[in-house]
């Protein structure tokens, strides 16, 4: 059941968390977080997406907050490290903020960079966590089939784990995991089940060898569970820049996935300079208990009225956009 808009208005809190780094285009990451019966779940989709994509993200939040969550089957989540397309330079800076984590996740395909500067990126993780770490790759769609190919021969000396989405389309993630099947280096989906209309077709197509799965965008725990259960392949949680509050939700899918075979995408409170509560590795992993947010960090990082405003009426459209029952 969809809660009234003033029982989500009468706890929503906007706040803006400054970035250590820059990453996915954005300096400070914004999100409304609100609290139910079940305790606190984050809104958070990211500003260019349309009310239509945004409300699947507060199906989740609501889900979160009103609804008991599957049972979890461990306590602790292990993640990855996120580096973000820095110089090779500031690597061992970044890896630094991720206590004990034995994978790394490289982004790749930055606009305006060459591959020259993702070989040296994937180089220097390589260099800093020697020959025991997990590397892996994420275009996030930005490589056409051909640029896959070759950016992928070019890397795998440096023993890939796998390419995340390295292109767009499912047609050219199965070309390409074809292509490349030689190499050894497995292709995972992500924006193609997070963004598609169907979901399932990856693995109709046989185009990934696994899924990466993101809480807020697949509407929620129970949900993003069910299409790995109906994909019947790998996956690997991941988070969407999510404050402190949306990672325990993502903490809360991979407790209850019934295999995790991959570290996660979970660590990347590392990512900013502050947030709502302390959500960073420790060792490598993370907790899956819920986070309550630091109430002297609420008003430390409140957003600005004018960005207050214009989430509260994200929050109040996305809301009628909801089923009512």
């Amino acid at each position: 059941m969809t809660p009234a808009l003033d029982d989500l208005l009468a706890t929503a809190r906007v706040v803006a968390l400054p970035m250590n780094t820059r990453f996915r285009g954005v300096d400070t990451r914004e999100a409304l977080l609100l609290e139910g019966p079940q305790g606190w779940a984050e809104f958070s989709p990211f500003v260019e997406y349309d009310d239509a994509e945004a409300a699947t993200w507060l199906a989740a939040a609501i889900d979160f907050a009103w609804n008991e969550q599957p049972a979890p089957l461990r306590e602790r989540i292990p993640v990855n490290a996120t580096v973000p397309a820095v110089e090779a330079a500031r690597v061992a800076e970044v890896l630094a903020r991720f206590d004990g984590c034995r994978t790394a996740k490289v982004k790749v395909a930055e606009r305006g960079q060459q591959l020259a500067d993702d070989i040296a990126r994937v180089r220097a993780v390589r260099e800093s966590m020697g020959p025991e770490g997990r590397i892996r790759i994420d275009a996030n769609g930005a490589w056409n089939l051909d640029e896959a190919e070759h950016a992928i021969h070019a890397l795998a000396e440096y023993d890939l784990e796998y390419a995340e989405q390295p292109c767009a389309t499912v047609p050219e993630l199965a070309e390409l995991r074809y292509r490349v099947k030689h190499k050894g280096i497995p292709i995972a989906a992500d924006e193609s089940i997070r963004k598609a209309a169907d979901p399932l077709a990856v693995a109709q197509a046989k185009a990934a060898d696994l899924i990466v799965i993101k809480a807020q965008p697949l509407g929620g725990v129970r949900r993003a569970l069910g299409i790995v259960a109906e994909t019947g392949l790998p996956a690997v949680v991941s988070s969407a820049l999510d404050t402190a509050v949306g990672l325990a939700q993502g903490a809360a899918l991979a407790a209850s996935l019934p295999e995790l075979e991959y570290d996660c995408g979970l660590g990347t409170a590392a990512l900013f300079a502050d947030d709502v509560a302390d959500a960073r590795p420790v060792r490598g992993s993370v907790s899956a208990e819920r986070v309550i947010p630091d109430a002297a960090a609420l008003t430390r990082l409140a957003a600005s009225p004018e960005r207050r405003d214009w989430w509260l009426e994200r929050l109040t459209r996305c809301h009628a956009l909801l089923p009512a029952d």
